[in-house]
């Protein structure tokens, strides 16, 4: 019996760990981006253009629509009249939000400052997630809860496995299939020679 029990543990040994070797260094940081941009690149591309009307030409002026989403209830209280909120600190935090639901997506998919992008998309996704039962206030079905054996909510579940797909190039790097990679090895050569 021992023998037959050490057969397959050298076979599973053997198994994985050629797996292992074999994709080392390339094979999950550019799965997690090649799942980023099949799944979510568009999902967060389409909603950055809903706050910019539609037109790349309004990258620097956000529309109404932009602060209802991010500011729900500021907007509210003001109406929704957007010349009533204050630039500092509101209008930045719409700017910067708007750029970075375009540029972050953009830069985990290429594999360029990968974990830092990354990082800030998870960082996204949390800020994202607040707003969402904060300031639209919403409901206990769409939140959801972790262990509660229902795998169709929107923000616990979902969002948990964005955030787990995005801590593999954070922690893990873009892998060798990246611009991250090009320019490193570009800056490694270049130094050999100075």
């Amino acid at each position: 019996m021992g023998m037959l029990i050490g057969f397959f543990v050298r076979l599973y040994t053997a198994v994985f760990g050629a797996l292992e070797r074999l994709t080392d260094g390339w094979f999950l940081g550019l799965a997690s981006r090649f799942i980023f941009a099949a799944i979510l690149l568009q999902f967060f591309w389409n909603s950055a253009m809903t706050k910019i009307g539609g037109s790349i030409m309004n990258i620097f002026t956000p529309t109404a629509g932009a602060y209802a989403q991010m500011l729900p209830k500021m907007m509210e209280q003001v109406s929704y009249d957007t010349s009533q909120i204050a630039f500092f600190p509101y209008g930045l935090m719409v700017l910067v939000g708007t750029w970075g639901e375009f540029i972050l997506p953009f830069l985990v998919v290429v594999g360029l400052f990968t974990r830092f992008a990354s990082l800030g998309m998870i960082v996204f996704i949390m800020v994202m997630t607040y707003v969402d039962i904060y300031g639209h206030g919403a409901d206990a079905k769409t939140i959801g809860a972790l262990f509660d054996g229902e795998p169709y909510a929107i923000i616990s579940d979902d969002r948990l496995l964005w955030i787990f797909l995005l801590l593999v190039p954070t922690l893990k790097g873009p892998g060798i299939v990246s611009l991250d990679w090009l320019l490193g090895s570009y800056y490694r050569r270049r130094e050999m020679y100075y």
